[in-house]
């Protein structure tokens, strides 16, 4: 237990340091922010503090930051994500790839690389749900409920994601597309 309770004391420490860094704060600043005294923002960077839920309430409200990221192991300031580390999937020919490493709730991002003569059904997502489409390179053709969209480079098409659809490259060179879902909540609003 003595284990744990040292970890979130650093976790704290690190945390509320590079957060008030991050800000360009000092503990003094803060401490008027917070109405606690400038000794308690010393203590909890140092990591000698015992602070009670209150206290970290006072704390996550100065630095405007939910309490569980005062708690929670440091984030990096920054992270490098090697291109291989990144999901990927082969549908219909057409290589999907995420462009963001993490999940967002509700959002989905993808970089899609159709060969030539390529082409993939999509899955209609669920009701309410919104896509955009944007052609980077190449030619894209997507069908959404029989209609037909020719995408040139820089082109978008918007539409509702919970219908058929399909896309489709019908030039001679890869194409390359970037496929934004914004999912809708299962019913129309």
């Amino acid at each position: 237990m003595a284990i744990m309770e040292n970890a979130i004391a650093r976790y704290i420490a690190e945390n509320i340091r590079q957060l008030r860094q991050s800000r360009n704060l000092t503990q003094e600043q803060l401490a008027r922010l917070s109405g606690m005294p400038r000794t308690t923002w010393t203590n909890l960077e140092s990591g000698a503090a015992n602070p009670t839920v209150v206290v970290l309430a006072k704390v996550a409200s100065a630095l405007q930051v939910p309490v569980e990221e005062l708690i929670s192991p440091p984030k990096a300031q920054a992270k490098l994500y090697p291109a291989d580390s990144i999901p990927r999937k082969q549908r219909g020919g057409v290589l999907i790839r995420k462009l963001l490493p993490d999940y967002l709730q509700g959002l989905e991002l993808d970089r899609m690389e159709l060969p030539p003569g390529s082409q993939m059904t999509g899955v209609p997502h669920r009701l309410g749900t919104r896509e955009y489409l944007a052609c980077e390179s190449g030619q894209v053709r997507l069908v959404v409920s029989g209609e037909k969209y020719d995408l040139s480079p820089g082109d978008v098409v918007v539409f509702r994601g919970d219908q058929k659809h399909s896309y489709a490259n019908r030039g001679a060179i890869v194409a390359v597309a970037y496929s934004a879902i914004v999912l809708g909540h299962g019913r129309i609003s």
